[in-house]
């Protein structure tokens, strides 16, 4: 539709928008940016948002798969903002690039959600 917002609303906004946002820790340090969302195509729900982590120009970079619930956006910094230090991210479940067929087993992303602290979104 001509004329018609479809990247963002005050409340909505496009998967592809999301994709590079960057993610900060409460102190304000960037730890990573958003590389891909996830989404429960039963329930319409957000399930992920898996964020590369480290590196250098794709080298040595971690991919993590972040229970949306985790995730508070900051219009100050234009970016996501979660309650982890990068101590507590290191320790977190990775995925390498191609494997983000693990999302779909439940048993894994019971345990990401136990990582965090959050409930699953499929509960």
């Amino acid at each position: 539709m001509p004329g018609v917002e479809t990247e963002e609303t005050a409340n909505l906004i496009s998967a592809d928008k999301v994709e590079g946002t960057a993610v900060y820790n409460a102190e304000g340090e960037k730890l990573g940016s958003v590389e891909d969302v996830m989404l429960d195509k039963r329930g319409g729900n957000v399930a992920y948002a898996v964020m590369s982590f480290g590196g250098f120009l794709g080298m040595g970079e971690k991919h993590h798969p972040l229970p949306w619930k985790t995730l508070n956006y900051d219009e100050s910094r234009d970016g996501y903002v979660v309650n982890l230090s990068k101590e507590q991210l290191e320790g977190a479940p990775t995925l390498d690039r191609e494997e983000k067929n693990r999302l779909y087993d439940r048993d894994y992303g019971a345990s990401v959600h136990e990582y965090y602290g959050v409930t699953p979104y499929w509960v």
